[in-house]
């Protein structure tokens, strides 16, 4: 259908499940689609993102702040057609998403980032746990996690 503006729109509703999403693409495809846009909230919108990325020409991921609705009755329908009017009339900019092998490179990069803190977490523990018990191994070890300490802390078990 044709809204006041000339601009083609239509109405659904998709699951965020696998098939939902490829019955998603399969709609967009036959529709012949061209541009996409889509708001930004959380992590919500990669699954729908990565489904869709290279089967329109143009996807557009807004920023959520930037595509903010009027305030009243605020339903998921009214802010997708409020999406759709601000990204056909130009009101709004898509935000840098980068290429698959970036993101997956940060993925890796930030999943090493959370593996480090929590050992550098575990072995403070270690030492805390260890002064507890009266036993000052970094005045004998430079470090908690040596074999040396190891070592120490396997003699004071025994």
């Amino acid at each position: 259908m044709r809204g006041p503006d000339g601009i083609e729109t239509s109405k659904g509703s998709f699951a965020t499940t696998r098939a939902g999403l490829v019955e998603l693409a399969s709609y967009l495809s036959e529709a012949q689609v061209d541009t996409v846009a889509m708001e930004a909230t959380g992590v919500y919108w990669k699954p729908v993102y990565y489904a869709l990325e290279g089967l329109v020409h143009e996807l557009w991921l807004c920023n959520a702040q930037h595509v903010k609705n009027v305030p009243g009755r605020k339903t998921d329908l009214s802010d997708a057609e409020w999406l759709a009017d601000v990204a056909a009339h130009g009101m709004v900019r898509p935000s840098l998403v980068p290429p698959p092998e970036i993101r997956e490179l940060r993925d890796v990069t930030r999943y090493r980032k959370t593996q480090v803190d929590a050992r550098a977490k575990e072995i403070q523990r270690l030492e805390k746990v260890l002064q507890d018990a009266g036993i000052k191994l970094t005045s004998v070890a430079s470090k908690v996690w040596s074999s040396t300490s190891r070592e120490i802390i396997e003699a004071h078990c025994r």
